[in-house]
C-alpha cells in the first residue's frame, strides 16, 4: 500500500440519464428525486457512493485491502450482516471478545461480553480501516454489535442536482404471464403498476478529499486512482431498465499543492459554470443539446492550485 494522499482535493461530476430514473424516491412512490421549490433533479450522495462501491466490488472481487464494508445484495448475491464482518475482524486480530464480564481485557474488567472497548475499539477500526475500501473512503458507523466505533472518511460527496429542471413521466406496466397457479391467469394479465422516468436530464454534484482525514484513515495515493477510475465508470456498471442511459460527461479535479488547501472549494466550483442549453426554446434532449462545459484555464486558478480533465 503506498502513502497517504497528502493533497486536498475538491471535485466536480457532471452525469446525465436519459430516458430512465437516476434516482427514485421511496417517500414518493420511486418517482425521480426532486427540489420542489425550483423543479431541479436530485441524485443523493449515497445513491452515488452505492455505484462507487460496486465498482470497486466488481474490479477487485472482494480482495482485501479493497473489499467492500457496506455491499449491495445484488452485486455479492447474498445479504451481508456488518456485525458479522466487525466480529471476525476481531476474530483475526487476536481480540476475545466472549469474555465474561470482570474478566480482564485491554486493560479493563469486560463491561458487556461480545463487545470490544477501550483500546480493542482502536485496533478494530484500523483493522476495518485497512481492509476495507469503503471504510478508509467514505467512514463507516461501526459503534453496533462488537463495536469498532466510528470512522470520518476522508472522501464527502454532495447531492447531485440537475442543471435544468426535469420532468417525470409515467408510463403504465402490463404483463402478459401468469406466476400463481391458485389464481386464474385472467386475473393476473394486464395493468401491473407504473414506470417513473426522467426524458433527459444532466446533473452536477461536488465532492470534497481531506488529506487530514486520509491520513487518519489510510486512504493511499493507490486508493486515489481507484476512486477517479471508479468515478468515470461507475454508470458501465450500474445499467438497468429502471436507470435508462446513464453516462459520465465530465470529471474535474482540482488539486491543492497543501493539505489544508490553497483556496476555498466553493470558489473553485464557481469557476465552473453550468453549461446553457443552444436552444433554450426546446427541452434538452441529449448532452449535444448544452454548449460545451467551461473550464478554466491556469491563469484564472488560485496560486498552488491545478486542474484536471477527465471527458
Amino acid at each position: 500500500m503506498s502513502e497517504a494522499v497528502k493533497n486536498r482535493y475538491d471535485f466536480i461530476i457532471f452525469f446525465d440519464v436519459q430516458d430512465g430514473n437516476p434516482n427514485g424516491d421511496p417517500d414518493a412512490g420511486n418517482l425521480p428525486r426532486v427540489d420542489a421549490e425550483t423543479g431541479m433533479g436530485l441524485v443523493t450522495d449515497v445513491c452515488l457512493k452505492r455505484k462507487i462501491r460496486n465498482y470497486v466490488q466488481l474490479k477487485e472481487k472482494h480482495q482485501r485491502p479493497n473489499d467492500i464494508f457496506v455491499k449491495e445484495a445484488g452485486i455479492l448475491q447474498e445479504i451481508t450482516v456488518l456485525n458479522k464482518l466487525i466480529r471476525e475482524g476481531y476474530e483475526e486480530i487476536g481480540v476475545d471478545l466472549s469474555l465474561a464480564p470482570n474478566d480482564e481485557s485491554d486493560g479493563n474488567k469486560r463491561k458487556e461480553v461480545g463487545k470490544a472497548q477501550g483500546g480493542e475499539v482502536k485496533k478494530g477500526r484500523a483493522f476495518m480501516c485497512a481492509n476495507y475500501y469503503d471504510v478508509r473512503s467514505f467512514g463507516a458507523v461501526m459503534s453496533t454489535g462488537p463495536n469498532a466505533g466510528q470512522v470520518r472518511g476522508p472522501i464527502q460527496i454532495t447531492f447531485a442536482r440537475s442543471v435544468d429542471p426535469i420532468v417525470s413521466l409515467e408510463h403504465t406496466i402490463t404483463v402478459s404471464a401468469a406466476r400463481m397457479e391458485e389464481k386464474s391467469p385472467e386475473s393476473q394479465v394486464g395493468i401491473q403498476g407504473r414506470k417513473y422516468t426522467v426524458p433527459y436530464g444532466l446533473y452536477r454534484a461536488h465532492g470534497f478529499i481531506s488529506a487530514n482525514l486520509a491520513a487518519q484513515t489510510g486512504f493511499s495515493e493507490e486508493d486515489l486512482i481507484l476512486f477517479w477510475e471508479s468515478i468515470q465508470n461507475m454508470f458501465d456498471h450500474d445499467h438497468s431498465a429502471a436507470r435508462g442511459l446513464m453516462a459520465m460527461r465530465k470529471l474535474i479535479i482540482f488539486k491543492h499543492d497543501s493539505a489544508l488547501g490553497n483556496a476555498a472549494a466553493h470558489k473553485l466550483f464557481e469557476l465552473v459554470t453550468n453549461p446553457k442549453l443552444k436552444d433554450e426554446s426546446k427541452p434538452a434532449r441529449s448532452f449535444t443539446d448544452y454548449e460545451i462545459i467551461n473550464i478554466p484555464e491556469a491563469s484564472v486558478l488560485p496560486h498552488g492550485v491545478t486542474v484536471t480533465v477527465f471527458d
